[in-house]
């Protein structure tokens, strides 16, 4: 038998992560041969992902980086099965590893392919899933690229890049406000001129059925009943739609008794309250459309707009929770 040394076993752990007792297995397999050996180390990740195929690794580190330049962002998400592994400071470093090389390729397919130490990261998955005992898989992959880019994590567990039109003084700052808006509210689209009509239609429909179900149920119990939206996007109020409700509105005033000279400072706030009600889907879906969070007077475009001419030319998100 091969005499096995503790540095060439310390060697291989160094090289896999492994733990020292496989790693001292591996070498006796392979009979001192460090190549060989790594590709035993391989095939019992290979064994031991296979088994765990179907679990689920709804846990892991979302890790967002920003290239030098500041005209590429990636967000690289390394799930796993267990919060504890998650939490794991050599498993933290290895997704920021994995976020790094992510910065130098263009797509995900072409990440799975890159170096990472001598393997593709394909391999390193497979190789970790062995090592650390859990599935371990890349979950959410995305790259932006735009003049300026800027990023925001939380806690580990959710990433957002923001690009900007430009590189300015304030793009830092706008771009880690937007980031975190992205990353707290959830957008799905940049501006509700992205909805297609057919898409709006089906939307209003289906939450307008939702918000009429609920109100049967709280009619029941005596309950003050939600307020049924006539629409739930922007791009549904035309000006014919708000010269109309601009109408009404009047025409509600002038029922009250209110003298006409004060209409003007009433009818602002009133058609303001009007979209509002009937923009929830914007609220909700589109970026530059909703509540800014660090400042609800304002919207993220209004918030754009207000710190110098750069506009938000994309957003990228990923999640854990």
């Amino acid at each position: 038998m091969v005499k096995i040394t503790a540095a060439e076993v310390n060697k291989l752990r160094q090289a896999t992560g492994a733990g020292m007792m496989d790693c001292k297995k591996a070498l006796v397999e392979a009979e001192g041969d460090f190549d060989k050996a790594i590709s035993i180390l391989r095939k019992k990740g290979q064994k031991i992902a296979e088994k765990r195929a179907d679990r689920d690794s709804s846990e892991g580190a979302v890790i967002a980086k920003v290239n030098s330049d500041g005209t590429k962002g990636v967000i690289v998400s390394l799930n796993c099965e267990t919060d504890f592994v998650s939490k794991n400071d050599s498993y933290i470093a290895m997704a920021h590893k994995m976020a790094e090389i992510a910065l130098n390729t263009s797509s995900k397919d072409a990440f799975m392919a890159a170096d990472f130490d001598g393997m593709t990261v394909a391999d390193k998955l497979i190789e970790q899933t062995g090592v650390i005992g859990e599935k371990i898989e890349i979950g959410g992959f995305e790259i932006l690229e735009a003049p300026f880019v800027g990023s925001y994590i939380h806690g580990n567990k959710i990433g957002a890049l923001t690009g900007l039109s430009e590189a300015s003084d304030s793009a830092s700052e706008v771009a880690k406000s937007v980031s975190m808006q992205v990353a707290s509210m959830g957008a799905t689209t940049l501006s509700y001129k992205d909805f297609s009509p057919e898409f709006v239609a089906s939307e209003t429909e289906a939450r307008i059925a939702v918000i009429e179900k609920d109100n049967i149920e709280l009619g029941r119990l005596g309950k003050t009943l939600k307020n049924v939206p006539q629409f739930i996007s922007r791009s549904q109020l035309t000006p014919e739609i708000l010269a109309k409700v601009e109408d009404d509105l009047k025409a509600e005033l002038k029922a009250e008794g209110k003298p006409e000279q004060i209409w003007d400072r009433i009818l602002p706030g009133k058609v303001a309250r009007f979209i509002a009600d009937n923009t929830t889907m914007d609220h909700e879906k589109a970026l530059l459309d909703q509540n800014f969070i660090m400042d609800e007077s304002k919207t993220v475009s209004e918030y754009v707009a207000s710190k110098g001419d750069a506009t938000v030319v994309g957003f990228k998100r990923v999640s854990l929770v």
